[in-house]
């Protein structure tokens, strides 16, 4: 991994453990019984649903792997505490708008990577967006690299609300 620190904001932490509970105690014990099951059918070598099952079984614990390590190491920042230290500027969880060059205004919320999604506003701390406007405050113009070319936002309201996550699950768990 990486040297970054993790961070994530409340919402994002409750839903990876939420994920985490159901696949300990929910996904993974159905998934043994099938195992179990498919094994006692005789011939494993040309049993699919015993291969299925046991390949099933090792993205669970996979992912109950990634999902407990990532809890472990993260460090849950709560938006509305970031307000007391942030002093106007846009820091990790902040909600700013922004006015590009066209005079078209737009919401992004600074979030950790495991629950960006630019559809919604929502964008990484380490993504180009994310680097150029922290630190800046209202009035600020944040400076950024797009594939289209230099972007430029001027920062017109910095606020510290909560913020709707959720996190990118893993697909085909």
């Amino acid at each position: 991994m990486t040297d970054l620190p993790i961070y994530m904001t409340p919402g994002c932490a409750e839903r990876m453990r939420a994920e985490l509970k159901d696949l300990l105690y929910v996904k993974r014990p159905e998934m043994a019984k099938t195992a179990e099951w498919a094994a006692g059918l005789g011939d494993r070598s040309e049993n699919a649903d015993y291969h299925y099952a046991k390949r099933a079984l090792r993205r669970f614990d996979g992912r109950i792997r990634f999902l407990t390590k990532r809890l472990e190491e993260a460090m849950i920042v709560d938006p509305g505490a970031q307000d007391k230290v942030a002093n106007g500027r846009v820091l990790f969880g902040c909600t700013v708008t922004v006015e590009d060059e066209e005079g078209d205004k737009k919401q992004y919320s600074i979030v950790g990577v495991d629950e960006y999604d630019p559809g919604k506003g929502l964008v990484s701390w380490i993504s180009p967006i994310g680097k150029a406007l922290l630190k800046k405050e209202e009035g600020d113009v944040a400076t950024f690299k797009t594939p289209s070319g230099v972007k430029e936002l001027e920062i017109i309201k910095v606020e510290y609300i909560p913020i709707e996550t959720g996190f990118v699950p893993q697909r085909n768990v």
